[in-house]
């Protein structure tokens, strides 16, 4: 059946994949972002042109009685932002979902050696400080699971007014539209050949999900109707030297590894597990892939750029 759909930041990465899926799905859809980025929808969908984090502005555009039977946010960093959703859309929608991270439960890193389940986190005891200069870039990046912790405490507290849920998501691969180049730098790395990844001794594994694992798990999510967060991540745990090792022989390549003592300098190294348990997503009906359906092909992507950029320079 169709719905009415709105999707807060919607532009890139994921985000594209998700607004295509719920286009082909048949539902009206209303994309929110700040409008400084270009998309590929044309006149399929309907726009609004608004700062998620200014809220006399969110107020504004969401005051004018529309009415939404979903809300992906996508852009929920903070406890602000969260304060922000509540106000403009509790009491109007029928079911908000946020997407979260693994990163919530960083503060448990080192303590909890087990898989970390849901309530291992107490969203009512969290602490919340809206005080905090969350919309300085830099404060907010080095306290990105912090304030995405703090983000699911305020929706938890408050209450009925806003059908919430969140799905803490594991670490995204992807392609080539992977802004956050953190696969690139690993493949690029054994590409090169020329130095080691230096990786903490320990090695500690963690979550994974491929973009589509990730746009297929918040589409069934959006046709449910539980509350409160799950945890969404793939099949196939890996530490940075196991990545590293599965990157080398997909290229042929030897591996290079240094371990030390502290994590090094390349993303998904951690010096005790960082994984979270999926028992909850499970029960309530999904199944989760292995990262062994597609992380081949995620290498072979990078890869072909990275011969591409190297065919171009010496042609240059």
């Amino acid at each position: 059946m169709s719905q009415s759909i709105l999707v807060i930041g919607g532009t890139r990465y994921f985000g594209i994949r998700l607004v295509e899926a719920l286009l082909a799905a048949g539902h009206r859809v209303t994309l929110a972002t700040r409008g400084r980025a270009a998309d590929p929808f044309g006149t399929r969908l309907r726009r609004l042109r608004v700062d998620r984090r200014d809220a006399a502005a969110m107020r504004a555009v969401f005051d004018q009685g529309a009415r939404y039977d979903l809300v992906y946010d996508q852009m929920c960093y903070s406890p602000g932002d969260a304060a922000i959703a509540i106000d403009c859309f509790g009491g109007r929608v029928g079911r908000y979902l946020m997407t979260s991270t693994i990163e919530t439960y960083d503060a448990l890193h080192g303590r909890v050696l087990r898989p970390y389940r849901e309530a291992d986190l107490d969203l009512a005891a969290e602490p919340i400080d809206t005080a905090l200069p969350w919309t300085d870039p830099v404060f907010a990046e080095r306290h990105y699971g912090r304030g995405k912790r703090q983000a699911e405490a305020l929706l938890a507290r408050s209450g009925a007014r806003l059908p919430w849920a969140s799905l803490r998501v594991g670490h995204v691969l992807g392609g080539s539209e992977d802004f956050t180049g953190r696969l690139r730098q690993h493949v690029e790395l054994v590409w090169r050949g020329d130095a080691p990844l230096r990786h903490a001794a320990a090695a500690g594994l963690s979550s994974f999900i491929d973009v589509p694992g990730v746009v297929d798990v918040l589409l069934w999510a959006g046709s449910q109707d539980f509350r409160g967060p799950v945890n969404v991540a793939g099949e196939g745990l890996l530490s940075a030297p196991l990545l590293q090792q599965r990157i080398a022989r997909r290229l042929g390549r030897p591996v290079l590894a240094q371990p030390q003592a502290a994590p090094g300098p390349l993303a998904f190294d951690y010096a005790a597990p960082h994984v979270m348990d999926t028992d909850r997503a499970r029960a309530l009906g999904w199944t989760f892939g292995h990262s062994d359906a597609w992380l081949d092909a995620l290498i072979d992507a990078h890869a072909e750029v990275l011969a591409r950029e190297e065919h171009d320079h010496a042609r240059a």
